[in-house]
């Protein structure tokens, strides 16, 4: 354990699958098939596929993806990311990433919940409990995969009840989005209080310290389609060039300009996939100078020239 915990917490049990086993029923009746569906609660969404997917990039947010069935592999620039039942994926920090279903049937789908999480929420319930996390607070990834104790099990079960709940009209679903509060409270303190808990936490730290990565982030997302020098980044983020890149790189495992390249080619993505612009027209709006160099570019990070690419994502184009 990481954290304080009373005398015979169940923190640090082993996980329960009769609890996974609920809960995937649970999400098979709210969810009955393939798709991502929000829910009464404001945070939490699920996602269901009945079959192993393509690989897929985009941009992870702050987030704690629990698997109940299946197994998914997550790409975060040269790192590889496996987990599956009963396994969770914390994402501390905007993370450009690829990823995509490895194990999933008719009969036992992929499930997943995704509950997003504010950063400031994990150093709130870590000031009100009074968690001791600090071991130096030395920069680690932003994503890492861990094991739900029974604990936390327990917690996420309660609160896929709650939407059970409202879903067979036993409660209004205001019911649900109320009392979720507390209980998305409650997963954070397991989460917190784990085997992983230092290493969710340190990000924070870093954050509060004035160190952290997430303000270099919040820079580059800002202009992300303009001429960026990394001295400039050093400077609004109060570091030295060689400790920007160091640190970035923990955190990330990309540099600031491999960085800044990936979210202008996924706003570029999004702009084609919208149908109202070309590929010339797209790589302008992002900070292209050269529709080549971006077309180059496109094809190395999602594997095809921009319009072949939409024409498979969008078989109508």
């Amino acid at each position: 354990m990481n954290a304080d915990a009373a005398p015979g917490s169940a923190a640090g049990l082993p996980a329960r699958p009769d609890r996974l086993a609920r809960m995937a029923a649970v999400v098979g009746r709210l969810l009955p098939h393939d798709g991502r569906r929000e829910t009464a609660v404001p945070f939490l969404s699920l996602l269901r596929s009945s079959q192993p997917t393509p690989v897929t990039r985009g941009v992870l947010k702050p987030s704690c993806c629990v698997i109940l069935q299946g197994r998914k592999r997550v790409h975060l620039a040269t790192d590889v990311l496996d987990y599956g039942p009963g396994q969770y994926l914390a994402v501390s920090v905007d993370l450009p990433a690829a990823g995509h279903v490895l194990s999933a049937t008719p009969e036992q789908p992929y499930l997943l919940l995704n509950i997003e999480i504010d950063p400031a929420e994990l150093a709130a319930v870590v000031l009100e409990a009074r968690l001791d996390l600090n071991d130096g607070a030395q920069p680690v990834r932003g994503a890492f995969v861990g094991a739900c104790d029974a604990a936390l099990q327990e917690a996420l079960c309660r609160l896929l009840e709650l939407l059970d709940a409202a879903h067979q009209g036993e409660a209004p679903p205001r019911e649900a989005a109320f009392l979720a509060v507390g209980l998305k409270r409650e997963i954070i303190y397991r989460l917190l209080t784990g085997a992983h808990g230092r290493q969710l936490y340190q990000n924070v730290v870093l954050d509060q310290q004035d160190r952290g990565i997430s303000k270099a982030i919040a820079w580059l997302k800002e202009r992300y389609n303009q001429p960026v020098l990394v001295e400039e980044l050093a400077q609004a983020t109060h570091m030295s060039v060689s400790t920007l890149h160091h640190r970035f790189k923990a955190v990330t495992a990309m540099g600031p300009m491999q960085y800044q390249k990936q979210l202008r080619l996924q706003q570029a993505r999004a702009l084609l996939l919208n149908g109202d612009t070309d590929a010339a027209t797209a790589a302008y709006q992002v900070g292209y100078e050269s529709p080549s160099q971006f077309s180059r570019e496109y094809r190395r990070l999602f594997g095809a020239p921009p319009m072949r690419d939409i024409k498979k994502l969008r078989p109508e184009v």
